[in-house]
């Protein structure tokens, strides 16, 4: 669905005083059960913002950025599940949503950006800050309402958020006019809504779960391929049940880490680029593999004609788009995971299924662990190395924090040694891959779990990017902590440059390339974050003694408010496991 704006009126139920069109929507979003609200204003959304003024039931919170509120809507969804709503005005305002637009639609995420646009007479006619955001975000959205009639703006809303969270979740726009913000007519608010081209949740047959049960009965190799679908679905519990009733191994994707248990035998955890050996190879050599909620990218299968080569793929996903989009699957399954997975369960309990025996594929599975245990060891060192910081924070917290990242080698570095044994708890820009990202989105976290502990463990070039926000955490009173690895350099592209092209930086290096310091050379470190920090009001330390590590990040944990530890680290560290681009899993790297 992309791009109609005539909507039907469904059943008339409710009807409300007069009121301006953005006091109606206001009124909407209340009765969607929206809370919380990032926006920036700008004169085609001043109406929008007046209009919040006079909510009792949502909060506003100003980010310093329209992409920081974006992603501090991320965080808020990626957490909780529900859809995360922003708000920014027409032409550039709007513009600087489009990559967190794009972000929700890569990784699954239940978005409702919303924008002002000119007045009606001005459209097409390039008045000032119009754009057509409507035509603008069409390939990056689930859809994209432009609100061209007043009376039914109540519709669209609550279309919006059906479409953004039903079915696979993704980002939907909403982009209104000033007139339409400012007339006054009585609206009526619809209790449900007709959406064109929207099914019911797809739920798969018995016959066809009865024959992957019965594959998996034949299966000598098997292995569960997971991802975000799970996490989207609210399958985890159905997807531990299953795994644990069939006895197979459950390799993970970044997406849908947490919804197994990463310490529980049959977690091969994650897999991929960066993931374990024994993920990678276990998926690599499985005669059959049953693939729930996910998307067979790049980032997984490396060279597709190598990626499980002798398997027998069974592909179970909500959007029939993905069957054989990028990898062809024998059996495509174009079902609701959590019907099918508790239909499985059923049908399993019920005498449909005899549980194979795996003791042979297990034990080499397990000689694998041993040869490549995760997390994987890195070389001790003088300085403290970022690993090592991230394996402090995780039994400091005993892993019971919220964790987002922004891009680059801390991104994987974090799930490598913050183990996580529960869903929503690993915040990241997986597919679209966006630097900036992991600080407005612990925002956006902390905002929907004030009592959590939530932590953003960043580098310092992708923290940069939106380094303002510092500025909302401090006025919000949003508690959520930066663990920095400040390395002076844009470490994952340093890292191929090493491994690709003879150590050549090809404008790298972030501090003075004259003079880029180091933990050998704290003078030289730039820019100083601790005054940065302190800069915007927040508590700051710096520490690059290896000694003064554990104590300085307990120190983080233990502070009331918002806190940056600006973490002095080498930039030679490379992340491994690695598998290069355009290979295979068998021949990931390990040194």
């Amino acid at each position: 669905m992309k791009t109609e704006s005539v909507v039907n009126f469904p059943p008339q139920d409710e009807k409300g005083p007069a009121m301006k069109g953005a006091d109606i929507l206001v009124a909407c979003l209340e009765r969607e059960g929206v809370d919380v609200v990032f926006a920036y204003p700008g004169g085609a959304s001043m109406e929008l913002h007046q209009a919040l003024t006079r909510s009792s039931k949502i909060r506003t919170i100003l980010p310093r950025h329209e992409q920081g509120g974006g992603f501090m809507a991320h965080g808020f969804a990626r957490a909780t599940g529900k859809a995360g709503v922003c708000m920014a005005t027409s032409g550039p305002g709007a513009t600087n949503l489009v990559t967190c637009i794009a972000d929700a639609y890569m990784d699954s995420i239940p978005l409702v950006a919303i924008t002002g646009q000119v007045y009606q007479e001005f459209i097409g006619k390039s008045a000032f800050q119009e754009t057509d955001f409507f035509g603008m975000t069409l390939p990056i959205v689930k859809h994209s309402f432009l609100v061209l009639t007043a009376e039914e703006l109540p519709v669209i809303v609550k279309k919006a958020f059906e479409i953004a969270t039903t079915g696979r979740p993704g980002p939907v726009v909403i982009d209104i006019p000033k007139d339409v913000q400012q007339k006054i007519w009585e609206p009526i608010f619809p209790s449900k809504v007709e959406i064109p081209g929207m099914r019911e949740m797809p739920q798969a047959s018995d016959a066809e779960l009865i024959e992957v049960l019965q594959k998996l009965e034949k299966s000598k190799q098997p292995a569960l391929y997971t991802g975000g679908g799970i996490i989207s679905a609210e399958a985890t519990p159905e997807l531990r049940e299953f795994a644990e009733l069939t006895g197979v191994p459950v390799a993970s994707t970044l997406m849908g880490l947490g919804a197994f248990p990463a310490d529980h035998h049959q977690s091969l955890y994650w897999f991929g680029m960066h993931g374990t050996v024994a993920g990678n190879w276990a998926v690599c050599d499985s005669d059959l593999l049953i693939t729930l909620g996910a998307r067979f990218d790049d980032r997984i299968t490396g060279t597709v004609s190598k990626f499980a080569p002798d398997a027998h793929i069974v592909h179970f996903d909500i959007d029939q788009s993905e069957f054989n989009k990028n990898k062809f699957a024998h059996q495509t399954v174009f079902t609701d995971v959590k019907y099918a997975l508790t239909r499985m369960i059923q049908l399993i309990k019920a005498g449909h299924f005899k549980k194979p025996d795996l003791s042979a594929w297990f034990k080499t599975i397990d000689t694998w662990k041993q040869e490549h245990p995760y997390p994987f060891h890195y070389k001790e060192s003088k300085y403290i190395l970022p690993q090592q910081a991230i394996e402090t924070l995780f039994e400091v917290t005993k892993g019971d924090a919220i964790i987002s990242t922004g891009v680059g080698q801390h991104q994987m570095w974090a799930p490598q040694y913050y183990r996580f044994g529960e869903p929503r708890r690993f915040i990241s820009s997986l597919g679209l891959g966006t630097m900036g990202f992991g600080y407005p989105a612990a925002l956006g976290a902390q905002v929907a779990f004030p009592d959590k502990l939530v932590v953003d463990i960043d580098g310092d070039g992708s923290f940069l990017m939106n380094v303002q926000e510092m500025a909302t955490a401090k006025i919000e009173k949003i508690n959520a902590k930066i663990l920095l690895l400040n390395n002076q350099h844009l470490g994952m592209v340093v890292q191929w440059e090493d491994r690709f092209y003879d150590g050549c930086r090809g404008h790298t290096i972030l501090g003075d390339p004259t003079n880029i310091g180091g933990p050998d050379n704290l003078e030289a470190i730039y820019p100083d974050y601790v005054t940065v920090a302190k800069g915007f009001g927040i508590q700051a330390k710096r520490v690059h003694r290896k000694e003064d590590l554990r104590a300085a990040i307990e120190e983080m944990v233990n502070s009331d408010g918002p806190y940056l530890l600006d973490v002095i680290v080498p930039y030679t560290e490379h992340v491994l496991p690695f598998i290069p681009q355009k290979m295979s899993a068998k021949e990931i790297l390990t040194d």
